[in-house]
């Protein structure tokens, strides 16, 4: 651990934060504009992107050059995918229901508390999720088969993401399919392809830190904090308490996986 640069990275730490406050505060800005606050779910993936290309620039001098532009470029692309995607899902629509649910709660400026209670929390938790981007660009040495294996779980995790929000996607786009369950493609061998594939980035990116033991030790609290969100916080838990009482759920969720990918059940 003597090796790791931690004067330097502890100064990337505050970089890394002010990249995602800048990200957070300006959509802000742009969401109070327009009166429309679910535009921060594109921030998200925009975020860490910052972080990612913040980090690159001040870990210039340190790690190596190819860990460097790899993990900049993984996280950039899985990223503005996911940006690109949720802007191109939300176009035309109005506020989002669970930020209209939870600004009903506000006791005071509904602005207010939507910087406090979404875009600050928002903004720590992709400085916090972001560590293994930040880390692994502090690694000296070349990339070793634990960090190849990242980059290839982080492969399919993006491939489900992506796979399992376009078939959703041409789904919904079908008039013949109105009020209908998607439960074809992925979504016949998990109920949730998007957030699976979302575990599966978090944890690459995190292998490609572990060359060093003091990366892998600061960063392993970022896959678990990702893993607790999407099948505990704001993912499959509150996604399927929305569904629970649509027609036919219950017999979708009996026969299909709730988060790892398995050939759906008979009968």
């Amino acid at each position: 651990m003597n090796d790791f640069p931690w004067a330097a990275f502890a100064l990337n730490l505050g970089l890394a934060a002010a990249a995602a406050l800048v990200v957070m505060l300006g959509t802000f800005a742009l969401a109070v504009r327009r009166g429309l606050h679910r535009i921060v779910d594109i921030a998200w993936g925009v975020g860490f992107t910052a972080v990612a290309l913040v980090t690159f620039a001040a870990s210039a001098g340190h790690g190596d050059l190819e860990r460097r532009v790899l993990v900049t470029a993984l996280t950039a692309v899985w990223g503005l995918r996911l940006a690109v995607h949720i802007a191109r899902r939300g176009r035309g629509h109005g506020e989002d229901p669970r930020y209209e649910a939870m600004l009903a709660k506000a006791s005071g400026n509904r602005n207010a508390y939507a910087l406090r209670m979404v875009y600050l929390l928002q903004g720590a938790l992709v400085w916090l999720v972001s560590l293994p981007v930040q880390a692994a660009q502090y690694v000296p040495g070349g990339l070793s088969p634990l960090a190849w294996a990242g980059v290839a779980l982080w492969a399919l995790g993006l491939c489900f993401e992506a796979l399992g929000d376009a078939q959703l996607a041409r789904f919904k786009a079908d008039p013949a399919n109105k009020g209908r369950l998607m439960d074809r493609g992925l979504w016949s061998w998990t109920r949730h392809p998007n957030y699976f594939g979302d575990f599966c980035v978090w944890w690459g990116l995190f292998l490609l830190a572990c060359d060093e033991p003091a990366a892998a030790a600061v960063s392993l609290v970022s896959p678990v904090v990702m893993s607790l969100l999407l099948t505990q916080g704001s993912g499959k838990r509150l996604l399927e308490r929305h569904m629970r009482d649509r027609p036919g759920y219950a017999e979708y969720a009996a026969r299909t996986s709730g988060f790892f990918p398995r050939p759906p059940r008979r009968g």
